[in-house]
């Protein structure tokens, strides 16, 4: 009776709401395409997340463990990741079959097919074909709740495999009693160390347990026995029960990060019973609780399903990461017990800082604090702030220190932290870090090529960020801290080239040639240099300036948009929705539309922002135009069809674009209410003419979040394109500013000689960047650091010998990081022919890369290595006369999971007149491709013999098509070469 009553309350729950919104959500949308996302049931930011397994491998399309285009399912996982771009989780499989057991998921997997699979909010259902059995799911915070229709038999099996998917660490289980099964997983994927801990809790008795190691039954003297050797070596196990078809067989499955008690707990506390339709419509009443944070209306069906799928998918992550009792394992790989607040995991801080945290400093505001008293503790336990955290463990993933964006924009707005000035250290701290090339960026306020990978990406994340730091330190009041990280904030500057208006990257002093701004290539991170030329929303007033002012920033937007869409350099499978080189697939490209508002042209914004949200964001499994990154990609769509967008978290502005409903409430948590809508909106009046917010007319294409957040009105009033007196967003007084004024960074000089290696001469020049003004540099050749009584330069000069160039700037009282350039005289004469084609990208410094005397480092993306794919190499070098040799070598690189593997034999011929070789040595390779450890070699030969030789050749035995077994599979391999000795 009580079961009942429960259940009627739930419903007239429902009835009381606005309206039932879970009817507008498709969890398939993403689950096609690049998108990522899975199907399953899941609460609003639950620990849970359980979900069918169509992949069990790490492939970059089933990541999230799911992919529409399949139609095998292997088994259903408790813990699943949305939109990510590597692949973890799926933690604790089971699988129902029927038949004799297996541990052979080849066996155990099951056909389905999409007409008899259904989702909704917290809900999932299937019925799997190869066993005749329906599959219905549904979940609490903390439990996942199965319920399976077997047909009539007595071998129905329930398979729990905890190898499925990620290297299984360590993990075992034990079996209670005759309902009961407690038991653990540790494993390693992305994250290098994750706990889960579980119960799991039959409807009916066990009749059954079948034992399994490395897919392989392992045979038990017993129907219920439970020998010492069997619990120690199974990580697989076959609980069979005798089932009749119309009745339903029911497990509950909690989780922890903590212990096998803290999953008991959790499981008492959350799912005591065995009515499954209930915790189904409590997961409905939860979600349409979470959804009727915003209420949207509209004519057009597939609109709302787009919009409620979106704001659906930006409730998933992050996720608790708390039992019930409120433990939780630490970054410190501890047991904490969270105090006033409760405790998350799974930070896409790279991705999530840009729209989806700001988007929570709205609709979830008490959620938000407790996102930075996570960051907090991790920080107390770990000395870092996350970068990209998940279960507890430091991924370290993509670039930037993002949480500090978090904070600031938290705390710029008005969200608690328990404790403001510990938070504050932890952002100077992430400041400061030793790793990712911070220190060299501090020392330069840039980066280049040869400091860091990702040079020109990692330089202008790493200023902005550096601004967020400026913004909470001007709140606490702080002046000198303030003044120190505002300069940092520009550093931005310091790759911006003028002469071509692109980021650009720096090499050795100068600028990294040759530039392509399409070319993907590791100076930028998933993108190439158009798109990260536009970023600088914490001043963009500035980045106007260095392009020469509004027109010509329009005009290079234009470019931006209106330019071809094929990019060069390496494949990258992120940068996907691309009008022109805008790729909308990837997070560094979402706020670009929103620029034209910056130089009073908000129309062009409009015409951009619809056609995304137009023709990026469908309802259907391929309706996301890229990877959902853990909500990022539907952050930008729920802001973005409200009429307003984030350009810079950390400020209080939103730039205005164009809402696409008639009629949107923001239901806040202080119970007020703000709403959007629009008026004389038609086909042909279909531009902002206006706002009226709270009735008061304003021409600003910009608006503070206290307007949002004290509630009220905003109405979008249009005219046509034409209506050339319309002023909206147009003039000073009606331009959003972003821009950074109260301490000008200058910019380092340029040092460029044509040649980092020379053979007799190398003319340097030193020229002045983005300074226009009276400057003075300064300049030493001997590596000293040069100060206003150094050489001053007015002229390019010659060097005869290697040295280190310094250069600085000098103005008023101020001054320039040092930039610093390495020439090198060659330690030889020779000439090389290359007979092989190394990739653009891969250049090491062009022709002569390999004989100047310079060995790159084993982070070879930093430039200093040559590559060659799906090529064996072969030069032969001219030593200018003959000479006694008694020692030739080839240094080699691998890194097998980039495709660079050493080749499989390097032949050494000597020649005197270059046209008859004599193999000297054919010097085999002893180390696996397997061996994924980042490695040199040198393939040597010592001569007993001096010989004089005059011609060199060596030539290299590619590895050629990458097998099975490697991620790349059907790609060709590469030989990476950096240096030739000849003694």
């Amino acid at each position: 009776m009580k079961k009942f009553v429960a259940f009627i309350l739930i419903t007239f729950h429902l009835t009381l709401s606005t309206q039932n919104l879970t009817q507008y959500v498709n969890p398939f949308i993403g689950t096609g395409g690049h998108g990522h996302t899975f199907p399953g049931a899941v609460l609003p930011f639950g620990m849970v997340q359980l979900s069918p397994d169509t992949r069990v491998d790490g492939s970059w399309d089933g990541c999230s463990g799911y992919h529409y285009s399949d139609s095998i399912i292997y088994g259903f996982s408790h813990t699943h990741l949305s939109g990510t771009g590597c692949s973890d989780w799926g933690d604790i499989m089971l699988m129902p079959m029927v038949g004799k057991p297996t541990a052979d998921n080849k066996i155990y997997s099951s056909k389905f097919f999409h007409s008899k699979e259904k989702a909704g909010p917290g809900y999932y259902e299937v019925f799997l074909e190869d066993k005749k059995i329906e599959v219905n799911l549904t979940v609490t915070p903390r439990v996942g709740i199965h319920r399976y229709y077997f047909p009539t038999s007595n071998e129905s099996n329930i398979i729990l495999d905890l190898l499925h998917r990620d290297k299984l660490l360590s993990g075992n289980f034990k079996v209670l009693d005759s309902v009961t099964v407690v038991g653990y997983r540790i494993s390693e994927a992305w994250a290098k160390e994750q706990h889960c801990y579980f119960v799991m809790k039959f409807s009916h008795p066990i009749k059954k347990v079948i034992y399994a190691k490395d897919k392989k039954i392992i045979e038990t003297p017993g129907n219920n026995e439970n020998p010492v050797n069997t619990k120690e070596l199974a990580n697989a196990a076959i609980f069979q029960f005798s089932t009749k078809s119309n009745k339903a067989l029911l497990v509950k499955v909690a989780i922890s990060s903590v212990s096998i008690d803290g999953a008991i707990a959790n499981l008492n506390y959350e799912a005591e019973d065995w009515d499954f339709e209930k915790y189904k419509t409590k997961a409905e009443v939860a979600w349409n609780d979470q959804l009727q944070k915003i209420v949207v209306t509209d004519s057009d069906k597939e609109k709302m399903f787009v919009f409620y799928s979106a704001l659906y998918h930006c409730s998933i992550h992050p996720s608790l990461n708390m039992d019930a009792d409120n433990k939780y394992r630490g970054r410190d790989n501890k047991i904490h017990t969270a105090k006033g607040f409760t405790n998350y995991s799974v930070f896409s801080l790279w991705d999530t800082y840009r729209a989806l945290h700001p988007l929570f400093t709205i609709i979830e505001r008490k959620r938000s604090g407790d996102f930075l008293n996570t960051f907090l503790n991790q920080y107390e336990q770990s000395q870092r702030l996350p970068v990209w955290e998940l279960s507890a463990n430091e991924t370290d993933c993509m670039i930037g220190y993002h949480s500090v964006s978090v904070i600031a924009d938290a705390f710029i707005k008005g969200i608690e932290i328990s404790d403001t000035n510990l938070i504050y250290t932890a952002m100077k701290s992430a400041a400061s870090y030793s790793g990712f090339g911070i220190p060299a960026f501090n020392k330069k306020n840039c980066l280049s090529a040869e400091d860091e990978p990702e040079s020109v990406s990692r330089t202008v994340e790493y200023a902005y960020d550096d601004w967020c730091i400026a913004q909470v330190a001007q709140k606490l009041k702080r002046p000198d801290e303030y003044n120190y990280f505002i300069k940092k904030a520009q550093s931005y500057k310091n790759v911006f080239d003028v002469n071509t208006g692109f980021m650009r990257p720096r090499k050795n002093g100068g600028w990294l040639s040759p530039f392509d701004p399409k070319e993907v290539n590791n100076h930028y991170t998933e993108g190439n240099s158009w798109q990260y030329s536009f970023y600088a929303p914490q001043d963009i007033g500035g980045l106007v300036l260095l392009h020469g002012g509004n027109k010509k920033f329009e005009a290079k937007l234009d470019s931006l948009f209106n330019t071809s869409n094929k990019t060069t350099g390496r494949e990258q499978a992120d940068i996907t929705g691309l009008i022109g080189q805008y790729a909308h697939g990837n997070e560094p490209s979402h706020h670009m539309t929103y620029l034209y508002n910056f130089v009073g042209k908000p129309n062009k914004t409009q015409d951009k922002v619809s056609q995304i949200l137009n023709e990026f964001y469908k309802n259907a499994p391929d309706g996301l135009i890229g990877n959902e990154d853990c909500g990022q990609m539907s952050a930008w769509y729920i802001f973005s069809a409200l009429g307003f967008y984030p350009v810079c978290p950390g400020s209080e502005n939103y730039i205005i674009g164009k809402p696409l409903f008639d009629k949107a409430q923001i239901n806040l948590e202080n119970e007020k209410k703000f709403i959007v809508s629009k008026k004389n909106h038609s086909a042909e009046q279909n531009y902002i003419s206006s706002l009226e917010i709270n009735n008061q007319k304003t021409l600003l294409s910009s608006i503070n979040h206290n307007q949002i957040m004290n509630g009220g009105t905003m109405m979008f009033l249009f005219t046509t394109k034409s209506d050339s007196l319309n002023k909206f967003g147009i003039g000073s007084l009606n331009i959003p500013s972003s821009r950074i004024i109260e301490t000008s960074l200058i910019t380092s000089p340029i040092i460029t000689g044509s040649l980092i290696s020379f053979q007799n001469k190398q003319q340097i020049s030193i020229a002045v960047n983005a300074n226009k003004r009276n400057n003075t540099i300064a300049y030493t050749v001997n590596g000293k650091e040069p100060t206003k009584a150094s050489s001053t330069y007015s002229q390019p000069f010659s060097i005869d010998s290697s040295c280190v160039v310094k250069a600085k700037i000098y103005f008023e009282n101020d001054s320039s990081s040092t930039t610093e350039a390495r020439f090198v005289k060659k330690p030889n004469n020779w000439n090389i022919n290359l007979f092989s084609k190394y990739s653009k990208q891969y250049h090491g410094g062009g022709d002569g890369a390999a004989i100047n005397g310079i060995y790159g480092s084993l982070d070879w993306k930093k430039g200093e290595w040559q590559g060659f794919q799906d090529q064996d190499f072969e030069c032969v070098i001219d030593l200018k006369q003959k000479k006694q040799i008694n020692f030739v070598s080839l240094n080699c690189l691998q890194d097998t999971r980039s495709w660079i593997i050493f080749p499989g034999i390097v032949n050494i011929y000597f020649s005197s007149d270059n046209k008859t070789f004599t193999l000297i040595d054919s010097i085999a390779n002893n180390i696996q491709a397997q061996d994924y450890i980042i490695q040199t070699k040198k393939f040597e030969k010592h001569l007993l013999k001096k010989a004089m030789v005059r011609y060199v050749k060596f030539v290299a035995k590619n590895f050629g098509t990458l097998p099975q077994w490697h991620e790349g599979k059907g790609g060709g391999a590469y030989i990476f070469i950096d240096e030739i000795e000849i003694k």
